[in-house]
């Protein structure tokens, strides 16, 4: 399993000697952090990881010391599968039972108690983890609509998923309470959408409402290709940006500095205009406060003079 190796074991640490009184003490020096019953981690090592380093192993030790048949689920599948999240806590692992009832829900394991098909449970290092059309399902209908896109976006694009893999998955339950949200949130998803912070802009187009732009779309002019650019709108003659990927800080590649990366931007910003392309920007900050984008939108719109009443 990919971090197995870490996890250090009561019962293979008592099989060489070391007593709970000893493994208690490392616990209580710092040395060790437990991270589930029976399971304890290098306390220097799970320093270094993220937060999704850090479910990752906790779902494991979850996961192993579970009774035969849990699966790993939800927000915890995700997390093991390789998709991004946004705004959604780690803090619980999630497993699924194969049974009508008996979920529970404790501080650190969200037990769920529903039917799962057998093609809906796949390995990933070792542990039952429902599907990537599974896990996309089960969190469309749990998430909140900007967070099942945030996921199901990272999922079509990092994996070889497709809408109508979910959509079959959603169609055995369609009884569920949230299963017309869960819809929703499918018909919006986008395999061409890139990151966390481009998946909320979609989500903010939609909310507005704005027209929908075409994501990701290549941009040639007199002299060749002149850029990709995030979102385009082709009859406003509109491009939008994102700017929470442009790497203008620690990502810049080696032998260039924040200030070459600013400046070769601002010139291909000036080569699309001079294509006749209005350009409007926002940041990550800037999604907090969703009509400041949408005014910066309609004001490209307008600029260009393609534009119509909305």
């Amino acid at each position: 399993m990919g971090e197995q190796t870490h996890i250090i074991r009561r019962p293979d640490q008592l099989s060489i000697g070391r007593t709970d009184a000893e493994i208690r003490q490392a616990c209580a020096s710092g040395t060790w952090a437990r991270i589930h019953r029976g399971a304890y981690v290098d306390s220097g090592h799970l320093s270094r990881l993220d937060a999704y380093g850090r479910h990752r192993l906790r779902a494991e030790a979850v996961a192993c010391a579970a009774s035969p048949g849990a699966t790993v689920s939800h927000v915890s599948a995700a997390v093991l599968h390789g998709f991004e999240l946004w705004n959604t806590p780690l803090d619980v692992v999630h497993l699924s039972r194969n049974r009508r009832g008996g979920g529970r829900k404790s501080a650190r394991r969200h037990v769920h108690s529903t039917w799962l098909a057998d093609n809906e449970i796949t390995e990933v290092d070792g542990l039952r983890v429902t599907t990537p059309a599974r896990t996309v399902a089960d969190l469309a209908r749990t998430l909140t609509f900007e967070q099942a896109l945030v996921v199901g976006n990272s999922a079509l694009h990092r994996s070889r998923l497709t809408k109508d893999a979910v959509a079959a998955s959603l169609a055995l339950s369609p009884n569920h309470p949230r299963h017309r949200h869960a819809l929703h949130a499918l018909t919006a998803m986008d395999s061409r959408i890139e990151s966390v912070g481009e998946s909320r802009s979609l989500a903010l187009f939609l909310h507005e409402p704005l027209p929908l732009p075409e994501p990701q779309v290549d941009i040639h002019d007199a002299r060749g290709f002149a850029g990709r650019v995030d979102f385009l709108w082709r009859e406003q003659r509109t491009i939008g940006e994102f700017d929470g990927r442009i790497k203008y800080g620690r990502l810049v590649p080696a032998g260039r500095s924040p200030e070459d990366a600013l400046w070769n931007e601002k010139l291909r910003e000036d080569r699309l205009r001079d294509a006749g392309w209005e350009v409007a920007r926002w940041t990550w900050a800037d999604l907090s406060t969703p009509s400041l984008v949408a005014s910066r939108i309609l004001a490209a719109f307008a600029r260009s003079h393609g534009a119509v009443s909305y």
